[in-house]
């Protein structure tokens, strides 16, 4: 065996050692709606976790057990401050006492539908005066094929320690990996799979999938990751893992795509879209069901797929059936303005002046997410056109400031006058919580982009589906 082989399987038993007696320290940078989930899921496990974050009112309500995330209990996070396995922090020099990392920031769009890598290179550079030998730092944000190798690992290895890319064979989840550099930390990708809101599967029942730089990173991030998950998927490159994950979310978004563009179709032939997927999912093989609504919302179906596209003309291929689904879903918020007005013209009203409740603001129904939702550009579409916009959500008493919207609005009550006030009602998010036969009462005019009022039976005159 080489020095350097020995050097990296020191660094390597280091590392498992201290994960099999739960000493080592994990640090997960980014507590949003992955990267809290994860850090309280391993606190549980018995190792001691900081959590680092940017934004000092998360880590001032973290240290207090408060939590700013619904479905995230305060109970829960107060248990792990308590019992001192969690800790909030804005320092990150912090990050030097860690023995793995995890990065957990966002990557959205720019202005340009462009991927904006802003939040990983300020989240490495961050990392890189910090980096200890021996630590292993694991980016689970979504991202385009080759961003751990070509973004991350350069500004780590600034620091002055190295972490050399070397093939490996995985067989299951067993490695055989040949001699390998020498390796004075490890790094890995491991997308994270996160589903706001998904009460079936919670976060560590959720297969981890797991790509290293080098066999040595790839045995260290599944040895920790198999700590908290109960399984782990090894594949053969950090390069793989990313596009395992860009596979999954541009899988969704092409479908997605498909049945929003059925839907105009149907409306049009005068066929119910539900009634038709109700029935095709009736098929017991080869057929997987997916619905249309008003547009994509969430942190990855409506971005990742624009990171692939963008990544493919550095090898001059068009993916052009991915960039068509990107449109179609895009173009979903501009239908259901179109289909406002035509409605109101139908009526003899004009939209310009209308005023019009949105029934809520989360991405999808039951959860207080509100990111890349397309009510916030329905609402920002609606006020282009000059009508007078309000919103109600029981998730969201204010309208959270986001990177592209700031409409400083407050939630309505939803009382049978507030309902009778306005000349159209448009549920863009069906919300178990909402009273749709009370709304269809009271409301003069309903637009339903989720087919959330079908069981109801009286008044349907009101409602138009689109």
């Amino acid at each position: 065996m080489s020095k350097g082989a020995a050097v990296a399987g020191e660094v390597l038993a280091t590392f498992l050692s201290r994960v099999d007696a739960s000493t080592a320290r994990v640090g997960v940078i980014g507590l949003g709606y992955v990267g809290l989930p994860l850090a309280l899921l391993f606190a549980r496990e018995g190792f001691a976790v900081s959590g680092f974050d940017i934004d000092p009112n998360k880590v001032a309500k973290l240290a207090r057990g408060e939590s700013y995330i619904g479905h995230i209990p305060a109970a829960s996070i107060t248990e792990q401050v308590e019992q001192k396995r969690f800790r909030a922090t804005a320092d990150f020099a912090h990050l030097r006492d860690m023995d793995a990392i995890l990065i957990c920031v966002p990557t959205p769009l720019d202005s340009h539908r462009e991927p904006d890598l802003s939040y990983v290179r300020s989240t490495a550079e961050a990392i890189a005066p910090n980096l200890q030998r021996g630590q292993l730092v694991v980016l689970e944000s979504t991202t385009y094929p080759g961003t751990t190798e070509e973004v991350v690992l350069p500004i780590l290895e600034g620091s002055g320690l190295k972490c050399p890319v070397n093939s490996y064979d995985t067989n299951g989840l067993h490695i055989t990996a040949g001699e390998e550099l020498q390796a004075d930390f490890l790094l890995a990708f491991s997308p994270e799979r996160e589903d706001p809101g998904n009460k079936q599967f919670r976060t560590h029942e959720v297969p981890k999938v797991i790509g290293g730089i080098n066999a040595s990173s790839a045995r260290a991030a599944q040895a920790l990751y198999k700590r908290a998950f109960e399984r782990t998927f090894m594949v053969s490159s950090t390069r793989t893992a990313e596009m395992t994950k860009i596979l999954e979310n541009t899988y969704r978004c092409v479908n997605i795509a498909l049945v929003n563009e059925l839907k105009i179709l149907c409306l049009r032939m005068g066929i119910d879209i539900w009634e038709v997927i109700e029935a095709a999912k009736t098929k017991p093989f080869g057929f997987t069901a997916f619905y249309p609504g008003p547009g994509l919302g969430g942190h990855c179906i409506p971005i990742d797929p624009f990171y692939l596209t963008w990544k493919a003309r550095e090898y001059e291929f068009p993916t052009r059936f991915i960039e068509l689904a990107g449109e179609v879903n895009s173009s979903m918020p501009q239908y259901v303005v179109a289909c406002v007005k035509d409605t109101l013209n139908e009526r003899k009203q004009c939209l310009n002046g209308a005023r019009i409740l949105v029934l809520g603001i989360a991405y999808k129904k039951d959860i207080d997410d509100p990111r890349e939702s397309p009510s916030l550009r329905i609402i920002e579409l609606l006020r282009g056109e000059g009508a007078h916009v309000d919103y109600h959500d029981p998730y969201f008493p204010h309208l959270p400031k986001t990177r592209k919207y700031h409409f400083d609005l407050e939630s309505v009550n939803l009382s049978p006058e507030t309902l009778a006030d306005y000349d159209a009602v448009v549920i863009a998010t069906d919300h178990s919580s909402f009273d749709y036969p009370a709304i269809v009462r009271h409301a003069r005019l309903v637009i339903d982009t989720r087919n959330a009022t079908h069981d109801v039976l009286e008044h349907r005159e009101k409602i138009v589906r689109c």
